[in-house]
């Protein structure tokens, strides 16, 4: 990463930036090549049911929140951190929002992305309104004492969900290698489970598509919204992803296994 970036600067000294001379302040920039990362890059670790029942409550009320949002529309942590009531749009149609969330803050900058709710997400929306009036999830320390009094301080904005109370949740729950951005992969596992084809999952969790549209439609919205509504609750499916059966058994979990499909005799 820190290749990347130096690489990135030295092009935009010899390509864009330029002195008071209109010249770049770089003829060439150094070529540097970065080796792939496969072999030692992290795999995705998405999270079952029963992992998620463990960790939510262990979370402070603000991060809890944060995490099931982020479990019921697979949108990236920094999105959540930076989501803005200015962005919402009202669907009459469906009775929830849909946050057009601006290109400064996707991921590639290329062009802004629609963030549609499920009624997971709404309700957790409705029960941080009037909170802030520009941050949709802030937090804020809550007296322990002398409740009648007024708050210690006012709500500010989280700034990061992978903070020392992430950590410490998921070491309590006995995850301690979870990352936050692994809520994220555990959206598009639950999706391909409940059957939700490939193009909605991509625009749910705003991949890169040839086909798609910068504006979307209301039936768009209407197909984006109802898948995940599919996934808002455990549903009791075991179609588990390999990575998550090898960790079962290796943690000695002992989850339950599908049943045999019994195979056809040939006779004659």
């Amino acid at each position: 990463m820190a290749l990347g970036l130096v690489r990135h600067i030295l092009n935009l000294a010899s390509k864009s930036w330029r002195d008071q001379d209109g010249r770049t302040w770089l003829e060439h920039a150094p070529a540097i090549t970065l080796l792939p990362l496969t072999g030692h890059q992290r795999e995705p670790r998405p999270i079952t049911w029963a992992k998620q029942r463990a960790l939510l409550p262990l979370l402070p009320a603000h991060l809890a929140r944060m995490a099931l949002f982020k479990l019921n529309t697979g949108v990236r942590d920094d999105v959540v951190c930076s989501l803005r009531w200015e962005w919402e749009i009202r669907v009459p149609e469906l009775g929830v929002s849909v946050f057009e969330v601006p290109r400064e803050h996707v991921k590639g900058r290329r062009r802004s992305r629609v963030l549609v709710c499920n009624s997971v997400a709404q309700s957790i929306l409705e029960s941080v309104q009037g909170q802030h009036k520009e941050f949709v999830f802030v937090w804020r320390r809550e007296r322990v004492k002398r409740l009648d009094k007024e708050p210690v301080m006012v709500y500010q904005p989280v700034r990061a969900m992978n903070n020392t109370a992430w950590q410490n949740a998921r070491k309590k729950a006995g995850q301690g290698d979870l990352h936050v951005h692994d809520l994220r992969h555990t959206v598009g596992m639950r999706l391909r489970e409940a059957g939700v084809p490939e193009g909605t999952i991509a625009d749910i969790l705003w991949h890169s598509k040839q086909t798609m549209t910068q504006h979307y439609s209301v039936a768009q919205i209407v197909e984006i919204h109802a898948a995940p509504e599919k996934v808002k609750e455990d549903s009791g499916r075991w179609n588990r992803s390999l990575a998550m059966l090898k960790r079962e058994q290796r943690e000695g979990l002992g989850g339950a296994t599908p049943p045999k499909v019994p195979q056809e005799r040939k006779t004659g």
